[in-house]
């Protein structure tokens, strides 16, 4: 009975880190770098797609969309794409701040823990854009 407490314990220990007080400003900073790094991330990615998008718009007030190479190019999907890309972005920056929230709470219980599910999320999200991004350019490079 008493070694499995202790095999329970060893495992606890080994996700979760406790912070001494004399480190708790190092980790109230840290977070807060890693919060506007992601939300530096997300707001590349909104532009990104606010690009795409509007790329797509400029083009129609030049009047291109009447050429039969515009309407082959597959330039009529840039719109969803950079509507998608502005939702990914804003999702980014809302993931951020609540994980930067989890991490101050755990910070003040004095135990931090790797967020496993986040970067699992974000990775999947991201390879997904990334897959789209790449059908939409072999689309449009088929279409010329």
């Amino acid at each position: 009975m008493e070694k499995e407490q202790n095999n329970n314990s060893n495992k606890t220990e080994s996700r979760k880190a406790a912070v001494s007080p004399k480190d708790l400003a190092t980790e109230y900073l840290a977070n807060e770098r890693t919060f506007l790094a992601w939300v530096r991330t997300g707001i590349s990615i909104i532009t990104l797609g606010f690009a795409l998008a509007k790329v797509r718009i400029w083009l129609g007030e030049l009047g291109l969309p009447n050429s039969p190479e515009f309407a082959q190019a597959g330039m009529g999907e840039s719109i969803p794409l950079g509507i998608g890309m502005l939702l990914f972005g804003g999702l980014i920056v809302v993931l951020a701040a609540w994980r930067y929230s989890v991490v101050k709470r755990q910070i003040d219980r004095g135990e931090v823990t790797a967020d496993r599910w986040m970067i699992i999320l974000i990775t999947i999200l991201v390879v997904v854009l990334s897959l789209l991004m790449t059908f939409y350019l072999m689309l449009g490079a088929t279409r010329m």
